[in-house]
């Protein structure tokens, strides 16, 4: 309707003027005819100049007025031709109009009041001056502002000035009676129908910008990585290669003096791969060696007294802890002259196990380990203190636990002040002289070793308690775009 009425007025007519007076006059609000003759300007079928000038607006005080009347007038109005008392009139008309129109009705001269207070009209009836020049400012119809009356209004805080914005509107190059909408696409029933004779298509604009490309997000589980790596370099470490996911059983479970009849090494714990499903490179003479260790003991141990099979070894499968990167470092570190090391690594590990809110078949281990002579149980608690306190759990408990290549072994308890209670955090150890005097390390050499997972502190650090919502197919990617810094600190 209003795009109508533009276009047919300058079919006639040289220039709209003043795009609020054809307003007013076509009975269209004003901010329709903004809006058409932004759109009409953008696709060149007129040509608009700004108009600015200095407009009275209303308060929410003044268009209440406007409505009902200025104060003085209802006062004036609720007054009885016999008189009332100043009490009846204030409860008659509310207090506030009471206060206000009091005051103006007596400085007008249309009331009086005698000696008992009792208030009578001067006059029968009286002009609503106020009410009118409200209502004309509400209708657009004044012109001059400065008039005293007008400033009285403002005054009176019943309007306010505003900065009018309009246009004046001319026909620019493109102009046509009526504006036919242009096609942006070619269809099949346009070409059926023969009506692509007579479509107007839209231009290219090659200089467009297209969406805006979004960039890659952080997960969660980086962020916690970065901050675990950084605590790690603080102390000293060195970051082991991680980049093989599969492993020979001989690393992952008999490096590590765990017996080839262990319940972890089933096919219910552990995948094994189908092709290639053995490795045919190991260093026998180390091989040798530990199958000695596993079958008959050594270096004061018994062994485990079973008929040790190579096969087993040979056996290619998802490496189910990052402890045989550790394996593969400590042997290395054997051939060479003895110099102590620290070493971590962060990385994932599988397990073929039941998947709940709480496990995954895959997760990411953290292990940390220091190779150094003389080393004892308490310096182990000495470097899990420093650095779970770098994590914000100064408070640690330790508890005696079973592992196979590691004695003493023990659980790792901190206190969680979100949830005010022990959680369990992580597991360590010393590694035993079964496994490390194989590989040929000097027999007073020892080594301390401490692991954990990195889902478990992510999910608390961002308040997830299921950790299929923060790895896997059905994580929510808006946390992934969303989700804070981490700062570590479990609070």
């Amino acid at each position: 309707m209003a795009e109508e009425a533009i276009l047919g007025f300058l079919h006639e007519n040289h220039e709209i003027a003043d795009s609020g007076k054809f307003a007013t006059q076509s009975g269209i609000s004003h901010d329709d005819i903004v809006n058409v003759v932004k759109s009409l300007s953008a696709f060149h079928f007129v040509e608009a100049q700004d108009i600015k000038r200095d407009s009275l607006v209303l308060t929410e005080e003044g268009r209440a007025y406007a409505a009902a009347g200025s104060p003085e007038v209802q006062l004036v109005n609720a007054i009885p031709p016999e008189g009332i008392t100043l009490k009846e009139l204030e409860n008659k008309v509310g207090s506030d109009i009471f206060s206000i129109g009091r005051s103006y009705a007596m400085k007008n001269k249309w009331v009086e009041m005698d000696k008992s207070k009792v208030v009578t009209r001067k006059f029968d009836t009286v002009d609503d001056k106020v009410k009118e020049m409200l209502v004309q400012i509400q209708e657009g119809k004044v012109t001059n502002t400065e008039d005293a009356a007008f400033i009285n209004l403002k005054k009176r805080k019943l309007v306010a000035s505003q900065i009018w914005k309009g246009y004046s509107v001319k026909k620019g190059p493109k102009y046509a009676r009526e504006r036919r909408k242009q096609a942006t696409d070619l269809t099949r029933d346009n070409l059926q129908r023969d009506e692509w004779k007579n479509l107007e298509f839209k231009e290219y604009n090659f200089k467009a910008k297209g969406f805006p490309v979004e960039g890659g997000h952080l997960h969660p589980l980086l962020k916690v990585r970065k901050q675990m790596q950084m605590i790690f370099l603080q102390m000293g470490f060195e970051e082991m290669p991680t980049n093989n996911y599969v492993e020979s059983s001989f690393w992952n479970f008999d490096a590590l003096f765990q017996p080839q009849q262990h319940p972890a090494r089933d096919s219910h714990d552990t995948f094994f791969l189908k092709e290639p499903s053995t490795t045919k490179i190991l260093p026998e003479d180390y091989v040798s060696r530990v199958k000695q260790v596993h079958e008959s003991g050594g270096h004061g141990s018994r062994g485990y007294g079973y008929d040790w099979k190579r096969e087993e070894a040979n056996k290619n499968l998802l490496r189910t802890h990052t402890t045989a990167v550790s394996s593969r470092m400590l042997y290395s570190l054997a051939q060479k002259p003895f110099a102590g090391q620290r070493y971590y690594s962060i990385d994932r590990v599988f397990r073929n196990e039941a998947v709940d809110r709480t496990h995954l078949a895959e997760f990411h281990q953290i292990e940390g380990l220091i190779c150094d002579r003389g080393l004892t149980l308490g310096d182990l608690q000495g470097v899990l203190q420093d650095f779970f306190s770098r994590l914000g759990m100064s408070k640690l408990r330790f508890k005696p636990a079973y592992n196979p290549y590691t004695e003493p072994s023990m659980e790792i308890f901190g206190y969680h002040e979100g949830f005010k209670k022990w959680v369990e955090i992580g597991n360590s150890g010393m590694f035993r002289p079964e496994m490390l005097l194989p590989m040929g390390l000097p027999e007073d050499v020892r080594v301390i070793a401490w692991g954990l997972s990195l889902e478990r502190p992510t999910m608390i650090l961002y308040g997830i308690d299921n950790i299929r919502d923060l790895f896997g197919h059905k994580v929510d990617l808006g946390l992934i775009k969303s989700n804070p810094i981490c700062r570590i600190g479990i609070k």
